[in-house]
């Protein structure tokens, strides 16, 4: 179905929240405390404007709006709506909407409050840019900005080293990935002659059916791999927890992390169902599965519980999605939208019991149920959902991937068993991070623990229960939004029907209730498994996270040694490298493409053109033979007379007179900086370094002869000095052409020249100005010198 144009009001929604980061520090002045609550008005704007999508969407419809940004390019600042777009925009908005108010109490009295809230605001924008990005241009530019903003939301506390070595590496990681796409793009428009993803997307087999098919799967892998921290690149995600938790959870619930994941759907009808997509993508999200969750279990800090089963669950996600298999893909968008509520709730329960009870560290927390009994129940009924247990949206999730993985005709019973063992691990943790810190004897914290102000509570109570309504109203979930990211995921309007509970005793449902027993027996040894895994990890000794340093590390080093090695400080060393590489320019393109011109044939010379001829080679013999630098300086100025002569001997006197000009200014201006550097009058070089030199020197003159001799072989092209013969009195008003295109036609152009002539006299100027101070030392020899003569006189 052909898109339906619509108004600019979606362009519009794209970029408030850049609007909002401009005023927001104001706002935040104005409003002193209070200031999250207007400033949440423009996300839930946002999102109520997003709403009016779902009913055309999920009966099929697609829409896109447009505006000229770099015409001449083919760049257009362009948005394309669908049910996966739409899906995205809504939890990024009305996650976002929470994620302001949370801010607003986490970040109370925070000097930098303005500053932060306005970080935010970029970051959502450039969230919603990327899954609304209809260019392909466009898309990757808030693709890059959405690294950009992370970075200074990571390193917001910038006075810790910690903050800013992860926002640092997230920057590294996820840019380096973003320059992959950006080839992968660049591909895409140079093998199809589209860039707009909506004319993509209605053909879907117009990458596959090029040879460039697996060099633009590698590169969005690439891109997306980075931004979704699939292993090996799963190490910067946890240490982005450096961040303040509403960072975080906004990161891991609904924004940057699972970008990479929206990628690999979006691009599924053109990318996906082939062996190498099929074998790729479960081979490397299982493995992201099964280390996020081991590392998670390893973890005592409830951030960091939290983020490796977000690096697991995206694993999930990445794994599920290679299967193009539509009931796993139904199991994806389903545990997509269950994810991005339960872990954005935890995550602030997470962030609201470290602001009211001082830590995070689970080892020391108990009892805080009844000192934080919301907290307490909006941490149990994400959990609920995470876990997988009903009656929450988490359970339908883990129920239809079950249904996809072991009805996928491919490597079904091995993706199925990973996704158990993961689901397992993930029931453990969502055990942990819910009653740990709630249940138990009460433990004393570094604060006096109690409930947080609403601020604080209501992101994780409106998100846990949304996740409840949605698995209540599963028929409604499954047609108005899991439908219809699904018809953009296989290319083809789907209808998707759910229930909360199963309708019989199938594979799913037992496969459930193992992963829930195994999950209950694992977290009853959650302690003893910990302590394996540590020990694990700790023979293991080197992992991603020190690579990374030690990569780093030595591309520093690389850089310092390398920057040695060329520069050296001698110009003579600069100079010869320039020279070399000049040489290469122009001479290996004609040997590798056998295209050098022609000889041409001796011309018969006039007895003062053979006159000139001599004062060239003179002036040349004068150069190479000549004792001193000064010497030579002044013999190559025959060079230059000889060239003014050859000028004026083919009628342009004008130009004559200009070379006159400049090489006698030339050769003054280079005496008169000889006299003022410390350098050697006369050239001392060895003779192999002479030899050097000298061969460079001629693979250059012999390079530019060639180059030349190929551009006069060519047809002469008279339009130029036509147009300048016809207009030069009609126009410029002159009857000189060579003034008049001087002055007139290249005004602008001389100005320049002029402008550099002058800047290099005023240098010349203050260089021959400079006093070489005189050598203290020096002079206190020779006046020891002088007086002991005048001793022995005496």
């Amino acid at each position: 179905m052909t898109p339906a144009v619509i108004d600019d009001t979606t362009l519009l929604a794209v970029l408030a929240p850049f609007a909002a980061a401009v005023v927001a520090p104001a706002l935040t002045r104005w409003f002193k405390h209070n200031a999250a609550w207007p400033l949440a008005l423009v996300p839930a704007l946002i999102f109520l404007h997003f709403t009016g999508f779902i009913g055309p969407v999920s009966e099929g419809e697609t829409f896109v709006a447009a505006k000229a940004w770099a015409p001449s390019y083919g760049v257009n600042f362009s948005v394309y709506v669908d049910g996966l777009s739409t899906l995205f925009a809504l939890l990024i908005s009305g996650i976002g909407t929470l994620i302001i108010l949370y801010a607003g109490g986490y970040m109370k009295g925070h000097a930098q409050q303005g500053r932060f809230f306005s970080f935010l605001f970029l970051f959502m924008g450039s969230m919603l840019g990327l899954v609304l990005g209809n260019n392909l241009i466009s898309l990757f530019i808030f693709w890059e900005l959405t690294s950009v903003t992370s970075f200074l939301l990571i390193g917001f506390d910038n006075l810790r080293a910690a903050s800013r070595r992860a926002a640092l590496q997230a920057l590294l990681v996820t840019g380096g990935g973003g320059l992959a796409l950006l080839a992968a793009f660049i591909l895409i428009i140079s093998a199809t002659g589209e860039i707009e993803m909506s004319v993509l997307l209605g053909s879907p087999d117009i990458i596959k059916d090029t040879g460039l098919y697996l060099p633009i799967f590698i590169l969005v892998l690439g891109g997306a791999f980075t931004k979704s921290a699939q292993f090996p690149f799963h190490f910067w995600l946890p240490n982005a927890m450096e961040a303040p938790t509403p960072v975080s959870a906004y990161l891991h619930s609904a924004t940057m992390v699972k970008a990479g994941v929206y990628l690999l759907m979006r691009m599924h009808p053109l990318l996906g169902d082939t062996v190498l997509w099929t074998t790729v993508l479960p081979l490397f999200g299982g493995v992201t599965l099964l280390v996020g969750t081991l590392l998670a279990v390893r973890q005592t800090d409830l951030k960091l519980m939290l983020a490796y089963t977000t690096v697991a669950s995206l694993g999930l996600l990445v794994m599920l999605t290679g299967t193009s298999n539509e009931k796993a893909l139904e199991g994806a968008v389903l545990y997509l939208l269950a994810h991005s509520l339960f872990k954005g709730g935890l995550f602030m329960v997470a962030g609201t019991i470290d602001h009211e009870a001082g830590t995070r560290d689970v080892t020391k927390l108990g009892g805080l149920r009844s000192a934080m009994p919301i907290t307490f129940a909006a941490a149990c009924l994400a959990a609920l959902s995470m876990a997988g247990l009903p009656p929450f949206i988490g359970f339908i999730a883990k129920e239809v991937l079950y249904y996809g993985t072991w009805g996928w005709p491919g490597a079904g019973l091995a993706v199925t068993l990973t996704a158990v063992a993961g689901n397992a691990l993930m029931l453990v943790i969502a055990a942990a991070v819910a009653l740990k810190p709630f249940l138990g004897l009460k433990v004393e914290t570094p604060k006096h623990a109690h409930e947080g102000p609403v601020l604080l509570i209501a992101g994780p109570v409106v998100l846990a229960l949304t996740g409840l309504v949605l698995a209540l109203m599963a028929h409604t979930t499954g047609e108005l939004f899991v439908g219809p990211t699904l018809s953009s995921l296989t290319g083809e309007f789907t209808h998707v029907e759910l229930h909360l509970l199963p309708t019989s005793v199938n594979a799913p449902l037992i496969l459930s209730l193992i992963t829930i027993g195994l999950g209950i027996v694992l977290f009853t040894q959650l302690d003893r498994l910990r302590g394996l895994i540590a020990a694990v990890l700790e023979a293991i000794g080197w992992g991603p996270d020190k690579g990374f340093d030690q990569f780093v590390s030595g591309v520093v080093g690389f850089s310092g040694r390398f920057s040695r090695l060329v520069q050296t400080g001698k110009m003579q060393t600069y100079m010869i490298v320039i020279f070399v590489f000049t040489a290469i320019a122009v001479l290996l393109p004609g040997y590798l493409t056998g295209s050098f011109p022609a000889m041409p044939e001796m011309p018969k010379y006039r007895f003062y053109e053979w006159g000139i001829l001599f004062i060239a080679v003179l002036g040349l013999i004068a150069v190479l033979i000549a004792k001193t630098r000064l010497t030579a300086i002044v013999s190559l100025g025959i060079q230059g007379f000889a060239v003014a002569l050859i000028f004026m001997m083919f009628g342009a006197p004008d130009l004559s007179f200009t070379q006159f000009m400049v090489e006698t200014l030339s050769v003054v201006i280079l005496a008169l900086v000889m006299t003022r550097l410390n350098l050697m009058p006369s050239d001392h070089r060895a003779a192999p370094a002479a030899l050097l030199t000298g061969i460079v020197a001629c693979a250059v003159g012999l390079g530019l002869t060639l180059t030349l001799l190929a551009i006069t072989q060519q047809p002469f092209d008279t339009r130029l000095s036509d147009f300048f013969a016809q207009f030069s009195r009609s126009i410029a008003h002159g009857r000189n052409i060579v003034n008049v295109i001087i002055v007139d036609f290249r005004g602008f152009d001389t100005l320049g020249e002029i402008a550099v002539v002058v800047l290099a006299g005023l240098c010349v100027l203050a260089l021959i100005r400079v006093r070489t101070k005189p050598d203290k030392t020096v002079e206190a020899s020779t006046t020891d010198a002088v007086q002991a003569q005048a001793s022995e006189a005496r």
